[in-house]
């Protein structure tokens, strides 16, 4: 009897470690995308959205659930207008505000020759003639205000009129770019109003104010000279809102900012060094703002209290710990948060924050059954000891079942940005769990250039791409490389955007270190990107300048010492190239040089080309073509 129990029981154990699947690339497009609408009106139910892409079609799906606030099971919804506030609408509901593209500019040949109506041709006398993937049409989006008029919209009134200016701003503003004031009698707008080459050359954004009576518009932060974003009132009428100082630089540090009672601007995270605000939202008292932001390689709640007026001393505390990420504020029932959370295991779900313990309660369980189905990776934290004798942290993402005994190829992560934060986030594309369940350990350095550590160790990066940087990517690569289960002989390295370039100009000094390289729209020469890329604020920050100033030593250094393109001499390890044909922030030129280097030097080498995406991927064919490309070449060159 002892027997059949003790045979049975292993059957078992064996049965269930055998129902441990691995995540593939099809499985990842399974997975459910959810996403935050709101919370309803009676304070008793979450609203949210579920993505669910289709790859037959080529398209994505989507449906509406509600669920209570105490969780439960989800009801499906077809429309949210009885369970949601319109925020499109004026809180005394007399009228509606929306964004519509305005031809203002005469761009095109049958703009200039009515005769020549067939006419396919772009004429431009300067800058900005095309911005992320699209090319500058004459069009540009404006704020619209109309009267409801027993429940529906009368004549639209454009608060813009012949600016040729966009609100929401592009490419990925949207319905927080533009909203009502408490008292129904203005509204406010996000805008850059500068056109063409002065506009590629800026990040200064403002905040404007509509007098819907007088009709007046005026300049909230005319006196701030960088991003001044994402304008939010409290339910006591005072303005909050994100803004960046210095023109120019779209990666300096991001505070959050209150206009007390329209009298005193107050900084509420300035005197936090290592603090750089992704998003926030007032506490439902108007007393605190909730925000969340990187710290020491994850995404965390924090809140400060509003000052306002007084002289008081803001105090930024942080509500949440963990090896997670809260990527998203839905909003407050009394002491209580509802957020979006993820981690390297795991998509977006919705959880519940004790606002007083910070303990998190998960509230939809969209993914549940697909991931109790999985064997999840471990992920480690290390510290590496930098060149420089800094203490970088590294995640470290281990296969499922992982055994130190054996070895296991290795991934270098080059994370883009290149000031991004390299956080505990949930990727379906740069996914560490799908490379780790191939059997790869991902090896993934919060190297220079990444919020959460200080503003110093940020900002290191800027004009200096190929230097102190890849010293960290190699550190951190070399320290992995000594562990026992880490297969020496079998080291990759892959990336995107900066990423990208760091695969690019890795491959030129790596000394045989890596046995292969994959780089997705990344830079391959300086030189021809400062004189293609659309948003000339960037390469001018972070290059120091164009490739013409000759006087300027850390320019030159950019486009000589520091440029990939310089090193192809030294190139002699399989490349894989993947590049965006709409991709106008790294264009196309980039990704064709360095495949034609790499084919002429005799390198084996692939070009992945996606005539139809952008900076990223998104149609869901592509987006596994793409992953399956991406583990093919892996497993063709890491042998």
């Amino acid at each position: 009897m002892k027997k059949t129990v003790f045979f049975i029981a292993i059957c078992f154990f064996t049965k269930s470690i055998l129902a441990q699947e691995l995540l593939t690339p099809e499985k990842l497009w399974e997975i459910g995308r959810v996403s935050a609408l709101g919370i309803s009106n009676d304070k008793t139910k979450i609203i949210y959205s579920v993505g669910i892409p289709d790859i037959q079609n080529n398209t994505s799906k989507r449906k509406k659930y509600a669920i209570s606030i105490n969780g439960g099971n989800p009801e499906e919804i077809t429309s949210t207008a009885s369970l949601l506030l319109n925020d499109r609408i004026s809180p005394d509901g007399k009228y509606v505000i929306s964004s519509e593209d305005v031809k203002i500019k005469n761009v095109t040949g049958s703009d200039h020759y009515k005769d020549l109506p067939q006419s396919n041709a772009y004429i431009y006398n300067t800058l900005n003639y095309r911005h992320w993937d699209t090319w500058e049409d004459g069009k540009f989006g404006h704020v619209f205000i109309a009267p409801l008029i027993n429940g529906t919209p009368g004549q639209a009134k454009d608060i813009m009129p012949n600016e040729p200016y966009d609100c929401p701003q592009k490419p990925s503003g949207g319905e927080e770019d533009f909203i009502w004031s408490n008292d129904s009698k203005k509204i406010l707008y996000v805008a850059k109003k500068s056109y063409g080459t002065d506009y590629a050359i800026s990040t200064n954004t403002d905040i404007y104010e509509y007098n819907i009576e007088s009709g007046t518009t005026k300049n909230l932060t005319a006196e701030n000279k960088g991003y001044d974003l994402a304008p939010q009132f409290s339910k006591n009428g005072e303005l909050a809102y994100l803004q960046m100082k210095r023109d120019g630089y779209e990666a300096d540090k991001q505070d959050i900012i209150v206009y007390a009672k329209g009298m005193m601007k107050v900084n509420l995270t300035g005197n936090r060094d290592d603090i750089h605000v992704e998003g926030f939202k007032w506490s439902d008292d108007g007393q605190f703002i909730f925000f969340w932001a990187p710290i020491n390689g994850t995404l965390q709640l924090f809140k400060v209290k509003n000052t306002g007026l007084t002289k008081m001393l803001p105090y930024v505390e942080q509500i949440t710990k963990g090896d997670f990420d809260i990527n998203g504020i839905v909003g407050q029932i009394g002491n209580t948060l509802i957020v979006s959370r993820t981690d390297m295991n795991h998509a977006a779900e919705l959880y519940k924050v004790d606002l007083n313990s910070g303990s998190m309660q998960q509230l939809t369980h969209v993914n549940d059954a697909f991931y109790n189905k999985l064997s999840l990776c471990k992920t480690e934290r290390r510290f590496i000891t930098t060149t420089d004798n800094q203490q970088m942290l590294t995640w470290v993402i281990y296969p499922p079942n992982f055994d130190p005994s054996k070895k296991y190829p290795t991934l270098l992560y080059c994370q883009g940005g290149p000031q991004s934060p390299l956080t505990q986030f949930y990727s379906f594309r740069w996914n560490f769990q799908l490379m780790a369940s191939a059997g790869y350990i991902v090896v993934a350095p919060n190297r220079r250039g990444m919020p959460g550590h200080g503003t110093k160790w940020n900002e290191q990066i800027s004009k200096d791409h190929g230097g102190q940087v890849m010293n960290d990517y190699l550190a951190a690569i070399d320290a992995l490389s000594k562990q026992s289960y880490v297969d020496k002989n079998k080291l990759g390295c892959v990336g995107a955007s900066y990423g990208g370039y760091s695969v690019f100009y890795l491959a030129g000094i790596h000394n045989n270190r890596f046995k292969t390289f994959i780089a997705h729209d990344g830079i391959f020469d300086t030189k021809s990107m400062y004189g293609t890329t659309e948003e000339m604020w960037f390469v001018n920050w972070d290059y120091g300048g164009p490739y013409w100033d000759k006087k300027n030593t850390l320019t030159q250094k950019t486009y000589n010492q520091f440029n990939p393109s310089n090193l192809v001499d030294k190139w002699n390890t399989p490349i894989m190239i993947v590049q965006g044909g709409k991709d106008y922030r790294v264009p196309i030129e980039q990704g064709l040089q360095a495949f034609q280097a790499a084919q002429l030097k005799g390198i084996k080498s692939k070009l992945l080309y996606l005539p139809d995406e952008n900076h990223w991927v998104i149609s869901p064919q592509n987006s596994l073509v793409w992953q399956r490309e991406f583990y093919k070449w892996l497993g063709e060159t890491m042998q």
